[in-house]
């Protein structure tokens, strides 16, 4: 068994209150979740209110499948209007 993980620091640019930030990122884990089949959590910055780091994890048997998955991930986040990705970090056990 495989276990990929996804640290991703972001900022989040319409949020002017930990309210604004909580609406953004239970819209964007969720669609995270089932557009991918993945695990997600809000794992850093959690009191700032223009920032947070998520993390993301999947298992497969497949080292190749999950590094696909998190990079597809990855890329739906950076389209995201909503955060600007600042920095990542990705590990496959």
């Amino acid at each position: 068994m495989r276990v990929g993980a996804l640290k991703i620091d972001l900022e989040i640019t319409d949020s002017n209150s930990l309210k604004d930030k909580r609406m953004v990122l239970r819209g964007l884990k969720e669609r995270i979740r089932r557009r991918f089949n993945v695990s997600v959590s809000e794992v850093g910055y959690n009191d700032k209110w223009q920032r947070t780091t998520l993390g993301i994890a999947a298992t497969s048997n497949d080292k190749q499948f999950i590094s696909k998955m998190l990079n597809k991930v990855l890329h739906y986040i950076e389209k995201e209007r909503t955060v600007v990705v600042l920095d990542v970090q990705m590990e496959i056990l």
